[in-house]
């Protein structure tokens, strides 16, 4: 009962009466223990002044908009909760704010005294996904917040295996496609092992695209494994029986849906693999990668040391990559393998040293507080423009980074090597894999505007690393911004015909709108965000040129895939596009994007 006490110690007697629990019962089984709280007393609870206000409200599911009884309610700074009633309904009373606005900060608003930094008020119960209450506001006893939770959404299913094979747990695993950086990704969610009946559940997910895999599983029942004979297995199964990761279906949750996914496991025949491997590192692991038909995606594995990667697979061709080593040490390398009734043996890889890729920069700098660097050389002459700034030192404001295009291979992120000593001037990024890339760049002094490597721009196309030397990738700094004042019509104010704000009710700080400017497809320029307040308006001061389509939403939008040309689309008669040359200023007029829960 410790974990319960400690859980309610968080709470006031808010939920207690004469230090026993009402008549209140939450649905997570949590209990009359769950909110005892003996160790707050009442005298604590009371505000310091006569003066009190309400909190009121309704929860309810997002989905069917029915109100959810025992759902637990509280503020933020968890001082102040209680339980709603079986309409949904929520009601309890604090102290008034009593201090003035802090300034500067829009997350701290009020000094110590008021009712803490934030009264936006939070709603739990299992079966659905937390959201912000949008509009409570204790000021004003009228009002009433209203909380929508999102009812979670499910994917269950049986692992069958072949009738007369009796039961086995198998690992299953649950992919869901993310979006960062505005690329979308497969990013592993959970693993779950069935039960003894073959069964599995995911639980708590919210709206999205999945995939869904077992790993595979080699026999090994006592009562008939024999090492010396045939070997058996289960390969791995993509829902719903495809033979590779790219090939499975997607599953699409909408809130409060439940999915039955069933998957048969079929037994098949494993032969024995073994590849010699040549310049592996001596006291290092090897990390191997096997992607069945070329396709990378996880589900099946070999073992690797410095010489040797060997294992079991069933019948097919594989791509097998493998490194070793790090940091200077590192090398890489595949090759394709084929399993066709019997060992496959003899097959040789080489790994190949991961070797730098040299990174020079070019400064065309006009504001002098960007200029002047040490280490800058001014050129003038018939090849360069009089007064181009060439690098020929480290930038400590410059960070490059590379990012995997691919999710499953051996290609990892790098960024640019830390100098090696005060006299070191080189810029590069050390031991990168063989592998495809997006270079990105950021800088606290000015932007990129032209990324190269080889002729090819890097600002639209991905870096590919195939093995051995590479080109230098060449980046142009500039720090010619243009600039857009912005006004964002269609929002409505969370608390009536009135010009109440956050700030005078003691609400935290939230945002009225979210803006994104998003480059249009081989244009110049980078992705920006901007928030947006009560009144309308926003500024951004430094947004390199380039054609941009602005878009305003009611709110934040973390799955907008923005560098993917297809997905943006759907936009393409919506937000104001605007072109911007450097030191430009312009305006923009926008309409609220309405979404859904």
């Amino acid at each position: 009962m410790k974990k319960s006490k400690s859980y309610a110690a968080r709470f006031p007697r808010q939920l207690t009466r004469g230090g026993k629990c009402r008549n209140l019962t939450f649905a997570a089984g949590l209990g009359c223990s769950l909110l005892m709280l003996g160790a707050v007393s009442a005298q604590e609870m009371q505000p310091d002044t006569s003066e009190t206000r309400s909190i009121r409200g309704t929860v309810v599911n997002s989905v069917t908009h029915q109100p959810i009884e025992r759902a637990l309610v509280h503020t933020s700074d968890n001082r102040f909760a209680t339980l709603t009633d079986s309409e949904g309904h929520f009601e309890f009373t604090v102290p008034a704010p009593s201090a003035a606005p802090v300034e500067g900060s829009p997350g701290s608003i009020f000094r110590p005294g008021a009712l803490g930094q934030s009264t936006s008020l939070t709603a739990r119960k299992p079966g659905f996904l937390g959201d912000r209450a949008r509009g409570a506001d204790p000021g004003t006893p009228a009002r009433e917040a209203t909380i929508s939770l999102v009812p979670e959404a499910l994917i269950v299913g049986h692992v069958v295996l072949p009738s007369s094979e009796p039961s086995d747990r198998i690992q299953v695993e649950l992919y869901r496609r993310q979006v960062q950086d505005g690329r979308a990704h497969w990013v592993m969610r959970e693993q779950v092992t069935t039960k003894s009946t073959g069964e599995f559940r995911f639980a708590e997910l919210s709206a999205g695209s999945y995939k869904l895999l077992t790993r595979e599983l080699l026999d090994r029942d006592p009562l008939t494994f024999n090492p010396q004979g045939p070997q058996f297995g289960y390969p791995p199964v993509y829902f719903p029986g495809a033979g590779d990761f790219v090939s499975a279906e997607t599953i699409q949750l909408t809130p409060g849906k439940t999915f039955q996914a069933d998957i048969t496991l079929v037994k098949q025949p494993y032969y024995p693999v073994k590849v010699a491997v040549s310049n592996g590192q001596p006291g290092f692991g090897m990390q191997v990668v096997v992607s069945p038909q070329g396709h990378r995606g996880p589900g099946y594995a070999l073992g690797g040391g410095p010489g040797t990667i060997e294992g079991l697979l069933p019948n097919g061709t594989y791509t097998v990559e493998a490194a070793s080593g790090f940091e200077a040490n590192s090398a890489s390398g595949s090759l394709s393998i084929t399993v066709k009734g019997a060992r496959a043996e003899g097959a040789s890889l080489t790994l190949v040293p991961d070797n730098p890729i040299a990174v020079n920069v070019k400064e065309e700098f006009t504001n002098p507080e960007n200029a002047g660097e040490q280490g800058v050389v001014i050129y003038s002459g018939p090849t360069r423009a009089p007064g181009t700034r060439i690098l020929s030192g480290p930038r400590r404001y410059l960070n490059i980074q590379l990012e995997a295009v691919d999710d499953f291979g051996l290609g990892q992120g790098a960024t640019l090597r830390p100098a090696t000593g005060p006299d070191d001037e080189s810029l590069a990024i050390d031991n990168v894999r063989p592998g495809r890339y997006w270079v990105k760049v950021n800088s606290s002094r000015g932007f990129a505007a032209a990324i190269t490597s080889g002729g090819m721009d890097l600002q639209h196309q991905p870096l590919v690393v195939s093995g051995g030397s590479s080109p230098p990738i060449e980046v142009t700094m500039r720090d010619d911004w243009a600039e857009i004042d912005g006004t964002v019509e269609g929002i409505a104010s969370p608390f009536g015909e009135t010009d109440v704000s956050p700030f005078q009710t003691g609400m935290s700080f939230e945002a009225a709108a979210h803006v994104y400017f998003v480059p249009l497809p081989d244009s110049s320029g980078e992705f920006r965000e901007a928030w947006v307040g009560r009144d309308g308006k926003f500024n951004v001061p430094q947004l390199p040129p380039g054609v941009y389509r602005v878009l305003a939403f009611d709110r934040p939008q973390s799955e907008l895939e923005y560098r993917n040309a297809e997905a943006m689309r759907a936009y393409d008669s919506k937000g104001q596009v605007v072109r911007l040359v450097g030191n430009q200023k312009e305006q923009v007029r926008l309409q609220l994007i309405s979404t859904s829960e």
